[in-house]
């Protein structure tokens, strides 16, 4: 992240006169690459996407049919809990709060949370109200293009804040999970991987709740 950058300190001056920088965050120009574990490899012939846990129905697509599912695009601001924030950012995929108003999923009335299961086992927790509200979406493109592999090709949860929507809770964004392989909707909570490592359950970005130690 470059600190010297004057269109990149002004540009963080606006964000923060207009409230959209949280508390303890930078701004950055790049897109930084955090994950844990090797990069997995795609196959469009052996991939799907599943639903599952405290739902009516569980659902399966393939990477074909999934290409079929109802299309949404999302401008947001995302934060990592490194500390680092990227303004404007263009997503595009499939809204899960879209396919549940259209009954595509339905979950049952005591499901409560999600966890995103992604490649090698890794998973992250959400509150429905959170996995089903408009700042989260499963992402297939980032900013026009295909998302490369080291931003979780084909697949990612991506989650952020929508300006003017302050409404909406907005989370770190390790809080959408790359890789992304299956939704399990659940009555209870279940911590994922960097949750039982220590990060904080909740991970509000106004709270700046990071770590729980």
């Amino acid at each position: 992240m470059s600190q010297n950058n004057p269109d990149r300190r002004q540009q963080e001056d606006e964000l923060r006169q207009e409230g959209r920088l949280p508390p303890g965050q930078a701004l950055t120009v790049k897109f930084p690459v955090l994950h844990y574990g090797p990069i997995p490899p795609f196959d469009p012939s052996t991939w799907d996407f599943r639903i599952w846990g405290e739902v009516e129905k569980e659902r399966r697509w393939d990477w074909e049919a999934f290409q079929e599912l109802p299309r949404t695009k999302l401008r947001m601001d995302i934060h990592c809990v490194t500390r680092w924030s990227k303004a404007d950012t263009e997503w595009e995929g499939v809204s899960l709060r879209q396919l549940v108003d259209q009954g595509i999923i339905l979950p049952k009335p005591e499901a409560s949370f999600v966890l995103q299961h992604c490649e090698y086992g890794f998973t992250t927790n959400l509150p429905i109200e959170v996995a089903l509200a408009d700042n989260f979406l499963l992402a297939t493109h980032y900013d026009g293009k295909p998302l490369t592999p080291e931003h979780g090709y084909p697949l990612r949860g991506t989650v952020g804040f929508i300006p003017g929507r302050e409404d909406l809770k907005t989370v770190y964004f390790w809080k959408g999970g790359k890789w992304l392989r299956s939704l399990e909707f659940m009555t209870q909570d279940r911590l994922g991987f960097w949750e039982q490592a220590g990060y904080h359950n909740e991970a509000d970005v106004w709270s700046e709740q990071r770590t729980v130690r």
